[in-house]
C-alpha cells in the first residue's frame, strides 16, 4: 500500500507541478557599408524589429515580493526569433554608470516573472548588475496565441532572445551576459549555455530538468529501464488521445496546476509547493502553477527531447546550487557530472528545501551568485 500511495503522489505531483512571424527587410540585412567588426564577426546594421504583438503590460507594483528604492524598474518587450514577443521587468542599480553586466532571469517551472525570478533579479540589481526577469513565451504577460504550452526548444530560444535584446541596449557590455535559472528554467539555462556562446556565466538554483522528469517520472534511479519505457509509452497514449480530444474541442486541457484542495497524506514536496503557489506567500493570478496550470500535452515534446545532452559542452563557467533536503536535489548532482572544466561548481545549500531557494532570503546564496557573476562577468 505504501509503494501505491507513493506512484499515486508522483502522478499527481508531475501532473500538476511539471506538465504531469516576423520578415526582416532587406535595409534591415544590410551589412553595415563601413564593414565594422568585432571579434572577427561582422556587424549587422538592422531596422527596428516590426512585428511584435500588442502586449497588455500592467503599470502597478504586483510582485509577490516588496519593492526595492536601491533599483530603478520598468517594463521591456523584446522579441524571440519565433516571433513571439516577450514582456519583462527591468532592474538597475540607482549608482549605475557606463556600459553594465547584465542578467537575464527566469523560472521556476510554471511561475511567472513577479514570483521568484522577479526576487531575484531585483536583488542582483542590487548587488551591481542591470538584471531582467522575463516571462518566457506563451505564459505571463508574454505573447504566444495559444496559453500555457511549454517548448523545450522555444523556451531555450527564449533565453538567447533575452541575450540578443540586453545585448542590443547601450548599457550594456555585450561581452558580460549571463542568466540565472531557476528549477525547471534551471534546465533550459543549461540548455542555452550550450548552445549560446554569448552566455557568459550561467547560474541554476533549485534546478529541475524537465526533460528527465517528464520522461521517467520523480525518482527515476528508483526503477529500472523496462519500467520506464512501459510507462512513457502508456503516458504518450493517454497525451495522443488527448491532442485528439483537444483538436476536436478547438482548446487545450490543462494540467491542474498545484494539486488543490491539498490532500492530508500530500508528500512534504508538494506541500511545499503549494505553500508557495498556493497561498499569499507566491500566489499569483498569472502563474500556471498558481491555477489551472500547463497545457497537458505540452509534455509530449519534453519526453521526446532530452534537454542536457550537450551539457558536457558548455565551456562557460557554470554555478548550480540546490538545497540539501531538496527532493529534486538529484537533478543538480546528476547533472554536475556532465560539466567539464574547472569553471563549475555545485554548491549544497544546508538544511534548505527546493522551494525555500525560491524566496527565502536566509537559505538563497546571493552573496555567492553575485561573487560568482562578477568574477566571470568582470
Amino acid at each position: 500500500m505504501k509503494n501505491v500511495k507513493k506512484i499515486k503522489w508522483m502522478i499527481l505531483a508531475l501532473a500538476g507541478l511539471a506538465l504531469a512571424g516576423s520578415v526582416m527587410t532587406a535595409e534591415a540585412a544590410d551589412v553595415n557599408s563601413q564593414g565594422e567588426k568585432g571579434n572577427g564577426v561582422r556587424r549587422i546594421s538592422t531596422t527596428p524589429w516590426q512585428g511584435e504583438e500588442p502586449l497588455k503590460l500592467t503599470d502597478t507594483w504586483d510582485k509577490t515580493f516588496p519593492k526595492s528604492d536601491k533599483v530603478d524598474h520598468s517594463k521591456v518587450t523584446f522579441h524571440n526569433r519565433y516571433g513571439i514577443t516577450l514582456a519583462a521587468d527591468l532592474y538597475m542599480p540607482k549608482n549605475r554608470k557606463g556600459k553594465m553586466a547584465a542578467l537575464a532571469v527566469a523560472g521556476p517551472f510554471g511561475a511567472v516573472k513577479e514570483q521568484a525570478a522577479g526576487l531575484y533579479a531585483q536583488k542582483l540589481a542590487e548587488m551591481g548588475f542591470l538584471t531582467m526577469a522575463f516571462d518566457p513565451s506563451f505564459i505571463g504577460e508574454s505573447g504566444g496565441r495559444i496559453r500555457n504550452v511549454a517548448s523545450p526548444d522555444i523556451n531555450t530560444e527564449d533565453f538567447s532572445a533575452a541575450v540578443d535584446y540586453l545585448s542590443s541596449r547601450d548599457d550594456v557590455n555585450p561581452d558580460k551576459i549571463g542568466i540565472a535559472g531557476i528549477c525547471g528554467w534551471g534546465g533550459m539555462a543549461l540548455n542555452a549555455a550550450a548552445m549560446d556562446t554569448r552566455i557568459k556565466a550561467t547560474v541554476t538554483s533549485t534546478m529541475y530538468d524537465m526533460s528527465r522528469v517528464i520522461a521517467n517520472g520523480y525518482f527515476d534511479y528508483e526503477k529500472n529501464q523496462s519500467l520506464l519505457k512501459k510507462e512513457r509509452m502508456e503516458r504518450r497514449k493517454v497525451l495522443n488521445e488527448e491532442r485528439t480530444l483537444d483538436y476536436r474541442n478547438g482548446n487545450y486541457k490543462r494540467d491542474g496546476g498545484v494539486v488543490d484542495p491539498l490532500p492530508a497524506d500530500a508528500p512534504q514536496f508538494v506541500k511545499d509547493y503549494y505553500d508557495y503557489y498556493k497561498t499569499k506567500r507566491g500566489y499569483h493570478p498569472r502563474s500556471p502553477n498558481s491555477n489551472d496550470g500547463w497545457n497537458l500535452t505540452s509534455a509530449l515534446s519534453f519526453m521526446n527531447m532530452p534537454l542536457l545532452t550537450y551539457a558536457d559542452e558548455i565551456e562557460s563557467p557554470v554555478l548550480m546550487i540546490h538545497g540539501e533536503k531538496a527532493h529534486s536535489r538529484y537533478f543538480s548532482e546528476d547533472a554536475f557530472k556532465k560539466l567539464k572544466g574547472n569553471n563549475k561548481e555545485l554548491l549544497i545549500v544546508p538544511g534548505a528545501s527546493h522551494t525555500d531557494l525560491y524566496d527565502n532570503m536566509d537559505k538563497i546564496p546571493f552573496d555567492k551568485i553575485a561573487a560568482f557573476f562578477h568574477k566571470y562577468l568582470g
